[in-house]
């Protein structure tokens, strides 16, 4: 009776915690045709600012050419710069919004 032992060695392998997806800015550039007011009603009604700190943005927008009006995962973003231009579009400006990584 042969005596045949089989050897399982286990590796020990590094388990990575789950990470979540990374988050995207949102950007609104400046322009010079689209009013402050749509904006300010843009800010509040897409990406549900307060009327103050929508102001605020909407300041720093005209002011710096730029701001990041908001923060979310890529698909999320995605679709506030789609929704943020339809908006625009329907009502005749040329917003530019843009996504980039944090």
């Amino acid at each position: 009776m042969s005596n045949n032992t089989d050897v399982i060695e286990k590796k020990k392998t590094d388990v990575k915690e789950p990470q979540e997806p990374g988050k995207v800015n949102v950007i609104c550039m400046n322009d010079d045709k689209t009013p402050v007011e749509f904006v300010i009603a843009m800010l509040v009604s897409i990406f549900r600012h307060e009327s103050d700190h929508a102001v605020k943005l909407t300041l720093q927008i005209h002011n710096d050419g730029s701001a990041v009006v908001g923060t979310y995962s890529n698909e999320i973003a995605e679709q506030k710069v789609v929704d943020a231009t339809s908006m625009a579009r329907m009502n005749g400006f040329p917003l530019v919004l843009k996504t980039a990584a944090q």
